[in-house]
């Protein structure tokens, strides 16, 4: 699935909260319209057309800002189309998703003599962040919203979809993962959100709470094992960088005995072959000191 289509789909199935979004006011009767523009179809992959009360609102999403036909052109292909099926207002908003090339100038006007045609175009790297954090519907969107801090802004993505309930959120989770991919490295995605995950303290009770019932002592060592895991992957990361996929999946896999004895090996790590060595070790049954 594209990124742009993978934007109609959310807003197709939140509607309401999108329509409210780039309008700027609460919109409570908002329904999806599977409409066919006829006379020579045209692309519509990432169109998404909304009936509001007395108005129509054609919401698109762009990765890029190249198409054929041009997108101002387009825009006004999509505006006669609708007016003459609805006769109706049309809002018509492009959301760009990416910053385009250095002094790229961004059109939201068609213009040919005296034929003019206006539409909205929302830049969501200038967008605050806030709106989207605090909206489950468009929290995958968050981590392209506008920042300084771009690594601080995805831990904060990551925080918020641990908050959401257990049924919403493998689907939210993934769906961010995806868009936070037209933004940042694949290796930092995958580290941040198995770190949060670790960290959700709802779900370290549970596995206390469970070992306690049972009267067993293994859900506090899943629990500790948890723990040891996230701190190593923070120590790991601090001390040699960004760790490869392969290298997550391999501490995944220590026991709490051998994850205490990486906490004391890494202290003197300079790269990451320091590391690499140090699983040699495990291969050949050498314990660290």
């Amino acid at each position: 699935m594209s990124f742009d289509n993978l934007c109609k789909l959310l807003s197709e199935k939140h509607p309401a909260t999108f329509a409210s979004w780039v309008l700027g006011t609460p919109q409570t009767s908002v329904k999806v319209l599977k409409t066919e523009l006829s006379i020579e179809p045209i692309r519509a992959d990432y169109v998404t057309f909304l009936q509001l009360q007395g108005r129509i609102l054609h919401l698109e999403f762009q990765t890029k800002l190249e198409s054929t036909p041009p997108l101002p052109l387009r825009m006004l292909d999509y505006w006669v189309r609708l007016y003459r099926l609805y006769r109706l207002p049309i809002t018509q908003v492009v959301v760009l998703l990416l910053p385009p090339a250095a002094e790229t100038v961004i059109e939201t006007v068609f213009c040919v003599e005296t034929t003019r045609h206006e539409y909205r175009v929302i830049r969501l790297w200038e967008e605050n962040p806030e709106p989207f954090l605090n909206d489950p519907a468009l929290l995958p969107l968050a981590p392209l919203a506008a920042t300084t801090q771009p690594q601080a802004l995805l831990q904060q993505v990551v925080v918020k979809v641990n908050q959401l309930e257990p049924r919403q959120r493998p689907e939210i989770s993934a769906y961010t993962q995806i868009l936070a991919g037209l933004k940042y490295n694949q290796d930092l995605i995958r580290q941040l959100f198995r770190e949060g995950m670790m960290r959700e303290s709802v779900i370290y009770q549970e596995i206390l709470a469970e070992g306690e019932q049972r009267g067993e002592q293994r859900g506090e060592l899943r629990g500790r094992k948890a723990e040891g895991q996230l701190l190593i992957l923070r120590l790991l990361t601090r001390r040699v960088g960004e760790l490869p996929q392969e290298v997550l999946a391999r501490i995944e896999t220590l026991s709490l005995e051998q994850l205490e004895n990486l906490g004391e090996a890494l202290l003197d790590f300079q790269a990451i072959a320091d590391l690499e060595t140090w699983f040699g070790t495990l291969d050949i049954g050498v314990k660290m000191p």
